[in-house]
């Protein structure tokens, strides 16, 4: 009964964000006829509003995000095309992206440099993982498959660190940047705020239901290994 009560908190934890941003993003989808642009236009218009130079914006299929190497707002077409708050506010967040690439955000840099190195190192711990008890085996020496499971792991661990350090990024684009220019510019309504805020709330926190997630499939990784 409590190993049962454990793993139903512990499964809460990890997918129960992740379950509420996209109830957010869900309920508050809808078309308004009451805003005047789309997520794209107001994407667009932020941008000449600030003089942020060279940034442009365009659609993606990867999720919406900001490219600061090609200097590109990336929208979903759902948000790209939509009149709804969920478009608004995240095209105003991937805006304030932009801003803090403008202002020279020195966390942004920073995971700017991360990433490439982040992701070779997960890519390499993938194979290292896969590979690791076949040499264990071979080698039937515990010391090689240990430093092989170490450095499997560490793709893990170095993707947990990329969360730690974007989830700060995150939240000063979306309480920082994106509401209060859409409070001050007057893009949204006094009775749609509190909306918004849940909203941008949502975009922020979707880098913590990927930091659960990882943890969860560290945790399992290492139950799998351990018992070989």
């Amino acid at each position: 009964m409590v190993f049962a009560a454990g793993a139903l908190i512990i499964l809460a934890l990890i997918f129960g964000p992740s379950l509420w941003v996209k109830f957010v993003m869900r309920k508050y989808s809808s078309e308004k006829p009451d805003i005047p642009g789309t997520g794209g236009e107001l994407a667009k218009h932020l941008i000449e509003r600030f003089s942020l130079k060279d940034v442009t914006v365009e659609i993606t299929e990867q999720g919406d995000h900001y490219d600061p190497t090609e200097k590109k707002v990336r929208l979903l077409r759902e948000h790209y095309e939509s009149k709804s708050l969920t478009a608004i506010a995240i095209a105003a967040h991937e805006v304030g992206h932009a801003i803090q690439d403008q202002q020279g955000d020195k966390r942004l840099a920073t995971r700017t440099k991360m990433i490439p190195i982040v992701n070779s190192v997960a890519r390499l711990s993938a194979i290292i993982i896969s590979l690791s008890p076949v040499i264990g085996i071979i080698t039937r020496h515990p010391m090689p498959f240990s430093l092989l499971l170490l450095l499997g792991l560490s793709g893990f661990i170095a993707r947990m660190l990329i969360h730690a350090v974007t989830l700060p990024i995150e939240f000063d684009a979306s309480f920082s940047k994106a509401l209060p220019l859409l409070r001050e510019g007057k893009y949204i309504s006094q009775s749609n705020e509190k909306a918004v805020s849940q909203i941008l709330k949502a975009a922020s926190l979707t880098y913590v239901s990927a930091a659960l997630a990882d943890i969860l499939n560290l945790g399992r990784w290492i139950v799998i290994l351990s018992r070989r």
